[in-house]
């Protein structure tokens, strides 16, 4: 089994590649860093990649030739033994804004010149001094709106350029105690244990339940077109109530990863919820039909309880899903003939 230091290794080593190669030369880059048969999880209009090259050709290259000039700024890296396989595979995960110079249009978001920040989430499989596969999820409307071309209607929480976390302590490039990330993961839990009973019908008052699971001073930093809310009163009033008032029917399908160390952790799925709309979230109106959701999440805690929560939402699958293509109508952009 590979160590959580030398995966921690691997990805290091490809982000520094990566990072520093000019568009022509990623297909080079992915090829010496990833297994052949990579699998890669992309928000869309990317969704799921095969192969090195094809990730490199349709993704990376395209992206560093619009947005030029291009740095990572890193504010999560972490490691650990994915409880979902009984800890048979190792993920690194990682999170941050890749930024540059937006000096071309991407994905029919036009160019303004100036500097542009894509907010970013990735889970990373190691196998040897391989990565496996990778799931990366990367808030592509609100890089819109810094091109001023918002997509959706006024958010129930405030939107901003998302900030690491408040202790600044969020990349655990050395070992961690063991303890830390395993009460970490056990905080994690019990908040997705209480979501769970609550939708088998328990009716106590929300803040109620989320105050078991979280600190009174907690943040959910939600995706552009919801937003990111302060304490638990109004991440009830802003968010959570909200939705789960929009989504009374939703399927739960499990998590691909799950991993903490230190006091920080995280998951995905791929889709992680199947919901039915039932009317009002992001101001659509209800349409009785299924729609898969696909998710990041980051945390981390604080004492015995999580603080800080950083959300990635697939919203443009999402309500794709629903019959609206919210990247075509506001950029123009064609899936079909520009990124297959």
């Amino acid at each position: 089994m590979t160590d959580l230091q030398d995966a921690k290794s691997v990805v290091r080593t490809f982000y520094d590649s990566l990072d520093g190669a000019a568009p022509e030369n990623c297909v080079r880059v992915m090829t010496d860093h990833c297994a052949q048969d990579l699998i890669w999880k992309g928000f869309h209009p990317f969704g799921e990649i095969r192969g090195p090259g094809p990730v490199a050709e349709r993704f990376w290259a395209p992206l560093k030739a619009a947005l030029t000039s291009m740095q990572r700024r890193l504010d999560l890296f972490f490691a650990g033994y994915n409880r979902i396989d009984d800890g048979r595979t190792v993920w690194v995960g990682t999170m941050g804004h890749l930024m540059g110079l937006l000096d071309s249009a991407w994905l029919g978001i036009r160019a303004t010149e100036k500097i542009a920040m894509l907010r970013y989430a990735a889970f990373h499989r190691v196998e040897g001094d391989r990565i496996a596969e990778t799931a990366m999820f990367f808030d592509i409307p609100h890089l819109m709106i810094q091109a001023g071309m918002d997509p959706f209607p006024p958010q129930t929480g405030a939107h901003l350029i998302q900030p690491g976390p408040m202790t600044h302590d969020g990349l655990l490039f050395d070992p961690q105690p063991m303890e830390e990330g395993e009460a970490t993961q056990a905080a994690i839990d019990a908040m997705i244990q209480d979501i769970a009973s609550w939708s088998g019908g328990r009716t106590e008052p929300l803040v109620e339940e989320l105050r078991r699971g979280w600190n009174e001073d907690m943040i959910w930093w939600g995706p552009a077109g919801i937003g990111a809310t302060y304490t638990i009163p109004r991440y009830a009033r802003q968010h959570s109530g909200p939705f789960r008032k929009a989504f009374g029917t939703r399927r739960f399908n499990g998590h691909v990863a799950s991993i903490s160390e230190g006091h920080f952790g995280g998951f995905f799925g791929w889709p992680n919820l199947t919901l039915t709309h039932g009317g009002g979230f992001m101001g659509m109106p209800a349409n009785g039909q299924e729609a898969d959701m696909r998710v990041i999440d980051m945390y981390r805690r604080e004492a015995d309880r999580l603080t800080e929560n950083w959300v990635f939402i697939d919203l443009l699958h999402f309500w794709n899903l629903q019959g609206l293509d919210v990247l075509g109508r506001t950029t123009g952009f064609r899936v079909d003939e520009e990124i297959r």
